[in-house]
């Protein structure tokens, strides 16, 4: 199946968090059409207090590209000791928690060759809480676009110990909240099937606990054995 003939639903059930890219450019029209996207999405009140700083391969974006980098490696290194990644099944080479790390490391080592970074910017309200209802729909909207035209990437965070000066460096406005940092290129993997758990865990009818019968997964569904256990 072409990236082209994808229903919304089957996007959602494939796009994945990609984390390993070619060394190939975003072409402009792909990047416009995938922005377009992410600027359908719907906000709080309509008031449409999202932007998107794309960072390609300017002197500003190349520098802030290097910052980004070096504080991503240090996040992956704090996560790496505080979550145990070399112990227990990660000490298996086959096991999907070594298979994650020595993705994660790639990504982190490889970040400042990332085709694009999109740094999602939201209007700070409520003396500084992030209006997550007016961007986090839009970062959605922007990964399924881009897996819709072929390419992928992955919604993080490690930006934040370097955020005030990525501000400096780039001029973003003291109001605007930077709320995630999303690195986009052409796969140098595939793109799912996305495993979670069974949605009989997840869903429940009339009362907390309660089997929603009908929350049933479609035929041929993966799992992961990650996340909490079934209440």
């Amino acid at each position: 199946m072409s990236s082209s003939d994808l229903s919304i639903l089957q996007g959602i059930a494939t796009t994945r968090a990609i984390r390993r890219y070619r060394d190939e450019p975003i072409p402009a029209d792909d990047l416009s059409k995938i922005l377009f996207s992410a600027s359908r999405a719907p906000t709080g009140s309509n008031r449409q207090n999202f932007r998107f700083l794309c960072l390609v391969d300017g002197p500003r974006s190349e520098r802030a590209k290097a910052i980004l980098g070096q504080s991503f490696r240090s996040g992956w290194a704090a996560k790496q000791r505080s979550d145990g990644y070399g112990k227990g099944s990660g000490e298996r080479d086959e096991s999907p928690k070594a298979r994650l790390a020595r993705s994660i490391q790639f990504f982190v080592d490889n970040f400042e060759k990332t085709p694009v970074v999109v740094l999602p910017l939201v209007l700070e309200r409520h003396g500084g809480l992030v209006d997550g209802a007016s961007i986090y729909p839009a970062c959605q909207n922007l990964l399924l676009a881009a897996r819709a035209l072929g390419y992928g990437g992955v919604l993080t965070g490690w930006h934040r110990p370097v955020e005030s000066e990525l501000r400096a460096l780039l001029e973003i406005p003291d109001d605007y909240v930077i709320a995630a940092t999303i690195p986009l290129g052409k796969p140098l993997g595939n793109h799912g099937p996305v495993r979670r758990r069974p949605l009989a865990e997840l869903v429940f009818e009339d009362c907390w606990g309660h089997p929603a019968e009908w929350a049933t997964d479609p035929a041929g569904t993966e799992f992961t054995q990650a996340g909490p256990p079934q209440a």
